[in-house]
């Protein structure tokens, strides 16, 4: 990190001084390739730092600057009020991935931040732009990051897709919400966020850990079936090939859970006769007789689940009072191929929770 211990100098005066840093760094690239080939990371930051000094000269930041190691950002401080992070790349292109969009580690009086980017691929060249003027969109490691892009055109930002500003985004509690909420709106049929489940989203974790279905308990196995019925009305739908997607990007991206046959544990048994208490109903597809075995844990998860996940999983716009008679309209919406059959689909489901 560079600090400068002067007066706060105006916003002119600190993009000049990036401009002719720019300019400094690039003409020396022009003498000196070789040197800057593996200059990354924090031997970076001590070149931009020794141009911030050379540059400084006959400005209100000369004598002022310090540098100072560590993983604070930014990485170069200006009287408290303005910043400089600094990123790169050995190939030949402007983009990176940049800092984690929670900034926990932010000097909380910086302001305003200029990222100076060192492309150190042939032809070696220098870079710097307001901090947002340079993130085009989030990257997910172990928490969302910022992808940099040095090229970016006006209007393309992410703060511009998402519609919020960065100086807003960065101040909130918990930025990550209006991330996830803005990429789930631009997902794509058999598409899924495996980083981020709900709205609650610093709440929401899977397991480090993949495990194959075969290696499930029987136990196991229920529970994630009951889910599935529950959650994903659309694995009954009629002569559908793409109705399990939904359920298997889920068991994968929330439950750390691949299933290779997923269709085998909904569509297994053929047709059977159902009794309910005043009816039989007859070549019933045995998915059926399942859901009757496991109503009362199915009721449970409609009931307890958040209406804004139903939602999502549904695919509707409204939860109604009753969830568990919307739950049966849909499925014997989604199984009947006809009216007669949805009817008859219909009747029997209600039966099954009213017995």
């Amino acid at each position: 990190m560079i600090i400068s211990e002067n007066q706060k100098p105006s916003i002119e005066e600190f993009a000049a001084l990036m401009r002719n840093t720019d300019a400094f760094l690039n003409k020396d690239a022009i003498q000196r390739p070789d040197y800057y080939t593996n200059r990354g990371g924090s031997l970076l930051e001590k070149d931009v730092y020794k141009a911030l000094c050379i540059c400084a000269e006959n400005t209100s930041f000369k004598d002022s600057i310090s540098l100072i190691s560590g993983a604070s950002f930014p990485d170069i401080v200006a009287k408290s009020f303005y910043g400089v992070e600094v990123k790169s790349t050995n190939k030949n292109h402007w983009k990176s991935i940049g800092s984690s969009i929670l900034e926990s580690t932010r000097n909380i009086n910086v302001e305003k931040i200029f990222l100076t980017f060192g492309k150190l691929g042939n032809p070696i060249s220098f870079l710097s732009k307001p901090y947002e003027e340079c993130l085009s969109g989030i990257s997910v490691t172990h928490y969302p990051r910022y992808q940099i892009d040095m090229q970016l055109e006006n209007g393309q930002t992410i703060f511009d897709k998402m519609g919020i500003k960065y100086d807003d985004l960065r101040k909130m509690t918990n930025p990550v919400l209006p991330v996830a909420q803005y990429y789930k709106s631009i997902l794509k049929d058999g598409e899924s966020l495996w980083w981020a489940q709900n709205e609650d989203i610093e709440n929401s974790y899977s397991s480090p850990i993949i495990r194959l279905w075969t290696s499930l308990s029987n136990d196991e196995k229920n529970y994630y079936t009951i889910q599935g019925y529950a959650l994903f009305p659309e694995i009954l739908k009629f002569s559908c090939p793409t109705k399990y997607q939904n359920f298997a990007l889920w068991l994968v991206s929330k439950c750390s859970i691949v299933n290779t046959n997923i269709r085998d544990q909904f569509s297994a048994g053929g047709k059977v006769n159902i009794t309910t208490k005043n009816k039989i109903f007859f070549k019933m597809p045995a998915v059926f007789g399942r859901i009757q075995k496991y109503k009362n844990c199915i009721k449970n998860v409609i009931e307890t689940t958040k209406e804004s996940i139903l939602k999502e999983y549904w695919h509707i716009s409204i939860i109604h009072n009753d969830r568990l008679e919307q739950w049966c309209k849909i499925i014997s919406n989604y199984a009947g191929n006809s009216e007669e059959e949805k009817s008859n689909i219909y009747q029997m489901l209600t039966a099954f929770f009213n017995e």
